[in-house]
C-alpha cells in the first residue's frame, strides 16, 4: 500500500512538472507570434475607448471619439489578420489544442483527435469576425458595432488564454477582467464567428 501511494505520490508529481512545462512553452510560443504587433495594446484602447464614448455626454465631443474608435478598429483587424497569417505557419502538432475543461498532460499524444481543435484555425475565425464588424458589412448601430466588437475580442482573447492555460482557466479571467461569459461572448459575437467556432469545437448549433 505504502508503495502504490509512493509511486501515485510520483506520477502526480511527474505530471505537474509536465503540465507547468507544456504551459510555458505555450505561453512562450503565442508571445513569438504576438510580438511584432499591438494588438493587445489597440484592444485596450478599444475597450477604454468605447467606455469613454458611451459615458460622453457632449455629442460632438462623443462623435470625435468614435471617429478614433473606428481607425483602431481598422488598425486592429489589419493587424490581427497578419497575425493569423503568421500562425498558420505553426507546426501542426503544436496548434492542437485540448477541448476538455483542465489541462491534461500529454494531451497531444494521448487524446483522440476529436477532443482536439486546432488554434490554427480558431485564429482565423477570429481574423475574419474582427474585419467583418470593423468594416459593418451588416450595417449595425454603433453601439451593436461595439458590443460586438468587444464580444469578437473577448472571444478571439478566451482563445489565447484556452491555448497556453485550459479552458476552465480561460473561463475565471473572462469572468473575473470583464464580467462576461465564454457563452455570452460567444452568443453576442457576429453569426458567422459563433457559427464557424461552434462548428470548430464540435459543438452543436446555437
Amino acid at each position: 500500500m505504502t508503495e502504490l501511494l509512493l509511486l501515485l505520490a510520483v506520477l502526480g508529481i511527474a505530471a505537474q512538472v509536465r503540465k507547468t512545462r507544456e504551459q510555458q512553452a505555450r505561453v512562450a510560443l503565442l508571445a513569438q507570434y504576438l510580438r511584432p504587433y499591438q494588438i493587445e495594446q489597440q484592444m485596450e484602447a478599444l475597450t477604454d475607448g468605447y467606455l469613454r464614448w458611451l459615458g460622453e455626454a457632449d455629442a460632438e465631443r462623443a462623435r470625435q471619439v468614435r471617429g478614433v474608435l473606428a481607425g483602431t478598429e481598422q488598425a486592429l483587424a489589419g493587424q490581427f489578420q497578419r497575425f493569423a497569417t503568421d500562425v498558420a505557419t505553426m507546426p501542426a502538432p503544436q496548434a492542437q489544442v485540448s477541448k476538455l475543461p483542465m489541462w491534461i498532460p500529454w494531451a497531444q499524444q494521448l487524446l483522440p483527435r476529436y477532443r482536439m481543435f486546432d488554434v490554427r484555425e480558431a485564429f482565423k475565425i477570429h481574423a475574419r469576425g474582427i474585419a467583418e464588424v470593423a468594416a459593418n458589412s451588416a450595417g449595425l448601430s454603433e453601439k451593436t458595432l461595439a458590443r460586438r466588437m468587444m464580444a469578437e475580442l473577448l472571444l478571439m482573447q478566451h482563445t489565447c488564454h484556452w491555448f497556453c492555460r485550459s479552458k476552465a482557466v480561460a473561463d475565471a479571467r473572462l469572468v473575473l477582467r470583464h464580467q462576461t461569459a465564454w457563452q455570452q461572448a460567444l452568443d453576442t459575437a457576429s453569426p458567422q464567428t459563433a457559427h464557424d467556432y461552434r462548428e470548430l469545437l464540435g459543438l452543436p448549433p446555437a
